[in-house]
C-alpha cells in the first residue's frame, strides 16, 4: 500500500471539493439527444488563492520545499498561468520568496492571474520569446543568480507536473471514489482538460491502481496528442519509480482528444459557446483557456452519443476563473452594449 500520507504537505485546499449534479447543463449540451448523468467535480472550489486544480499540487511541492530548507520558489508558465498564481500565493504561506518566469503567450496586460502574481509579491520576469530553449535559459539564469546571492531556490516545473503533482490527483481520484461510494454512484468516465500532464497522470493512476474501470478522458488545451500522451505515460513511469509501485500506462492507453483545443491560450468558438452554455444552464463559471475547451469537447462527445442515458460522466472542473478577465473581448464579441 502506498504510504503517500507520509509525504511533506502544507494543507492549503478546502477538501473535499463538492461533487454536484448538473442536469440542466447535461440537457443543454445534449441539445435534445440522449443525456448521460452529468456531475461536476468542483476543483474550482479548492479555495486558496481563488482555487483550481493547482492548489492540490502545490501543497506537496511547498511541503517538500520547506522540508528541504529552500527559501525561494521558482516556476514558469504562460502569462495567465493558474499554476504561477497559486505558486506565488503559496510562497507567502511558506514565508518564501517567489520568482516567476512567464512565457509571452498572451498580451502582457496586468489583469487576471498576472495581476494576482504581482499582488502576491512575486518577482515576475517575462521571457524574451516562447521558444523552449530560450525560455529554459532564462530560468537557468534566474536560478544561478539566486544561488550566487546565497539563496536556495526550489524549481517547480510548469504546471507542477511531476510525480508529486500526480500524487495530488491520485489522492483526488480516491476522494471522488469515496464520494461516489457514499452516494451509491458508479462513474463511467471522467472528462477534464489535459495540459501539462500532472492532473492527467494522477487521475490515470487513480483509475489504474483502484481497478475501478473508470475511463479517463483528457481534452487537450491545445497541445497535440502525440505530445501529451507520452508525457502522461512518462509521468506515470516516474511516479512508479519514485514510489516503488508496479504500474505502467503506455502512451497508446492514454486518452487525449486534441481536436477541441485550437491554439493554447486562445479560446475557440466552441469554447466560448460552452462557457456561455454552462453559465446560463447552471450558473457555472468556466475559463477560456482550459475548462471552456474541455466543456466544448464534452458537448461534442455527448452530442455524438459517446455515453448512454444510464451512464454517469464526471466533468472535473479544474478552475482558472481569473483568466476570464483577460478575455473580455472574446467573451463579449457581437453583444449589444444596450
Amino acid at each position: 500500500m502506498l504510504q503517500l500520507a507520509r509525504l511533506p504537505r502544507v494543507r492549503l485546499a478546502t477538501l473535499p471539493t463538492p461533487l454536484e449534479d448538473a442536469p440542466r447543463l447535461a440537457r443543454a449540451l445534449a441539445g435534445g439527444g440522449e443525456t448521460p448523468r452529468l456531475m461536476i467535480k468542483r476543483d474550482d472550489l479548492t479555495g486558496f488563492a481563488l482555487g483550481g486544480n493547482k492548489v492540490r499540487k502545490i501543497e506537496y511541492h511547498l511541503g517538500e520545499a520547506l522540508a528541504g530548507g529552500f527559501d525561494t520558489l521558482v516556476t514558469t508558465g504562460a502569462i495567465q498561468s493558474n499554476h504561477c498564481r497559486v505558486t506565488a500565493a503559496a510562497a507567502r504561506v511558506g514565508g518564501m520568496d517567489c520568482v516567476l518566469v512567464l512565457r509571452p503567450v498572451e498580451p502582457e496586460i496586468i489583469q487576471g492571474n498576472l495581476l494576482l502574481d504581482h499582488l502576491f509579491g512575486a518577482r515576475v520576469r517575462i521571457g524574451p520569446s516562447s521558444d523552449r530553449a530560450a525560455h529554459e535559459a532564462v530560468i537557468a539564469e534566474e536560478i544561478a543568480a539566486l544561488r550566487a546571492k546565497g539563496r536556495r531556490p526550489y524549481l517547480i516545473p510548469s504546471g507542477a507536473s511531476t510525480p508529486l503533482g500526480a500524487v495530488a490527483y491520485l489522492q483526488a481520484f480516491r476522494e471522488l471514489l469515496n464520494q461516489t461510494t457514499v452516494q451509491g454512484i458508479a462513474v463511467d468516465s471522467i472528462v477534464f482538460c489535459s495540459g501539462s500532464g500532472g492532473t492527467h497522470a494522477g487521475l490515470a493512476l487513480g483509475a489504474a491502481l483502484s481497478q475501478s474501470g473508470v475511463e479517463i478522458v483528457g481534452i487537450s488545451d491545445g497541445a497535440k496528442r502525440d505530445h501529451l500522451a507520452p508525457l502522461v505515460s512518462a509521468l506515470v513511469a516516474e511516479f512508479a519509480e519514485r514510489f516503488k509501485v508496479d504500474v505502467r500506462i503506455p502512451p497508446q492507453d492514454v486518452v487525449v482528444l486534441d481536436e477541441y483545443g485550437g491554439t493554447y491560450g486562445e479560446p475557440t468558438p466552441g469554447c466560448i459557446k460552452a462557457i456561455k452554455t454552462a453559465a446560463l444552464a447552471e450558473g457555472l463559471v468556466l475559463d477560456p483557456v482550459y475548462t471552456g475547451k474541455a466543456m466544448a469537447g464534452l458537448a461534442d462527445l455527448i452530442g455524438r452519443g459517446r455515453w448512454r442515458k444510464a451512464q454517469t460522466v464526471v466533468f472535473w472542473h479544474t478552475g482558472g476563473h481569473p483568466a476570464l478577465f483577460a478575455h473580455v473581448a472574446d467573451l463579449t464579441a457581437g453583444e449589444s452594449s444596450s
